[in-house]
C-alpha cells in the first residue's frame, strides 16, 4: 500500500492509462484531494507506436502466459511508451517536475483472473518515478485482488465525487473494450462489469474489414441483426451472477464464434446488439431503475450503441459531456485521483464495487529517488 502523504490539500496529479481495447494512452491532468474537491484541467491521447500494439495485441491470443511469463521485454516497451506520453504531454503544457506532485500509472492490462487472484498490468511505477523525477503510485488493482474482490471497476468512487450534484439514482456506463456500470444514488454505490462493449466488435472489424474500430456504428447499422445469434450469445451464466463481477478483454471471444457464419454487417450488428442487451441486463443488479444513463468511454460515440440503448432503457441516454465531464479521459484522470486517495490511505474500492471484504486500500508508491 502506498505511504501516506502528509501534504494537505489539493495535489496536482497526473492519470496515465491504456484501456481493455489498446487504441492509446490516455493522459489527463486533475487536481484533487482524493476525496470530494475535483478539478480537471486537461487530457491527452497518445497513439502506441503501432509495433507495439502489434505486439500487445498478438499476445492477447494467449494472454494466460502472464501467469507465469515475466514480460520483461513487453512490460519495458510499454513503460517506455507511458514515459514518453507523459513527457510528451507535460512538453505541451509548459509542466515540469515541479509542476505535478504525483501521477497514478494504472498501466496496460493484459491478463485479469481475479478468480484465481491474479491480475496483471504492464508499467513500471519505479521506472517513471526516476525518469520524470516524479512520485508515481501504481499497482491500483493488487491489494483488492489479493484479499478476494475483482479488482474492478476501479472508478466509481471517481464518478460519485463527479456526480454529487446531479439528480440521483444515477448509472455511469463505460463502455471501452468491455462493459461497467456505476450506479450512485446518495449514499449507494454499486459497480460491475457488465459484459462486452467495443473489444468484440474491434477484433471482427480489423478482420473482416481491415479497420480498428466501426466508426460511428455505420456498420453495424448496416446490417441486420441475428436474434437466433444474439439469444445464444445472452445464453451465459455470466449475466445471472450477483454484482460485484468484473471480466478480464477476451471471457467472450470464444461464445463470440458463433456470428462467423453471419454475413459482414450482420455479424457486426449482431455483437452491437450483444453489447447493448448485456448493459440491460445490468437492471437485475441494481435496486432501483436508474432515471438517468451517463456513458462515457470510446463507445459513446457509437451511435448504433447510444441508439439502442435509448430505445431499451426508456430513459435519457448521454453522453457523459452533457453534464460537464471528459469522456475521452475520465477513466485518466480517475487514476490521478485514486493516486491521491492511495497516498492518503483512503479506499480505492468498497465491497459494493469489486466485492472486497470491507473497503481497500491500495497502490505502490515509488518516489523519484
Amino acid at each position: 500500500m502506498a505511504q501516506s502523504c502528509t501534504r494537505s490539500g489539493p495535489l496536482s496529479t497526473l492519470g496515465v492509462i491504456s484501456g481493455t481495447s489498446m487504441d492509446g494512452i490516455d493522459v489527463a491532468w486533475i487536481e484533487t484531494d482524493g476525496e470530494m474537491l475535483v478539478r480537471p484541467r486537461a487530457g491527452e491521447t497518445f497513439d502506441y507506436p503501432p509495433a507495439l500494439r502489434a505486439r500487445l495485441l498478438d499476445f492477447l491470443k494467449d494472454p494466460s502466459r502472464a501467469e507465469h511469463e515475466p514480460l520483461d521485454e513487453l512490460e519495458d516497451m510499454v513503460t517506455g511508451a507511458f514515459g514518453d506520453a507523459i513527457a510528451a504531454f507535460m512538453a505541451s503544457r509548459g509542466l515540469d517536475a515541479s509542476s505535478i506532485d504525483l501521477i497514478g500509472l494504472h498501466g496496460q492490462t493484459i491478463y485479469h483472473r481475479p478468480e484465481r487472484r491474479f491480475t496483471r498490468q504492464l508499467g513500471q511505477g519505479q521506472v517513471l518515478a526516476r525518469r520524470l523525477g516524479i512520485a508515481v503510485v501504481d499497482h491500483f488493482r493488487m491489494a483488492d485482488v489479493a484479499s478476494g474482490g475483482h479488482g474492478a471497476p476501479l472508478a466509481p468512487l471517481y464518478h460519485a465525487a463527479l456526480a454529487a450534484g446531479l439528480a440521483q439514482p444515477l448509472m455511469v456506463l463505460n463502455l471501452g473494450g468491455v462493459g461497467n456500470v456505476t450506479y450512485i444514488d446518495g449514499d449507494t454505490i454499486l459497480a460491475f462489469d457488465t459484459g462486452p462493449a467495443s473489444a468484440l466488435i474491434d477484433d471482427l472489424v480489423m478482420r473482416r474489414f481491415g479497420q480498428r474500430y466501426d466508426d460511428g456504428g455505420r456498420i453495424a447499422r448496416s446490417g441486420t441483426v441475428d436474434a437466433a445469434v444474439l439469444a445464444g450469445l445472452m445464453d451465459n451464466p455470466f449475466f445471472a451472477m450477483a454484482a460485484p463481477k468484473s471480466l478480464d478483454r477476451n471471457d467472450f471471444h470464444a461464445r463470440a464464434t458463433m456470428v462467423e457464419a453471419l454475413a459482414d454487417a450482420d455479424a457486426v450488428a449482431t455483437l452491437a446488439a450483444f453489447t447493448i442487451e448485456a448493459t440491460v441486463a445490468a437492471l437485475d443488479q441494481v435496486p432501483s431503475r436508474p432515471r438517468r444513463w451517463l456513458v462515457t468511454g470510446g463507445g459513446r460515440h457509437n451511435q448504433t450503441f447510444m441508439e439502442g440503448l435509448r430505445r431499451r432503457l426508456g430513459v435519457p441516454v448521454e453522453a457523459v459531456e452533457v453534464v460537464g465531464w471528459n469522456g475521452d479521459h475520465l477513466e485518466a484522470e480517475c487514476f490521478g485521483y485514486l493516486a491521491a486517495r492511495s497516498t492518503r490511505g483512503l479506499p480505492l474500492s468498497l465491497p459494493t464495487t469489486t466485492g472486497v471484504p470491507h473497503p481497500m486500500p491500495g497502490g505502490r508508491l515509488w518516489q523519484p529517488a
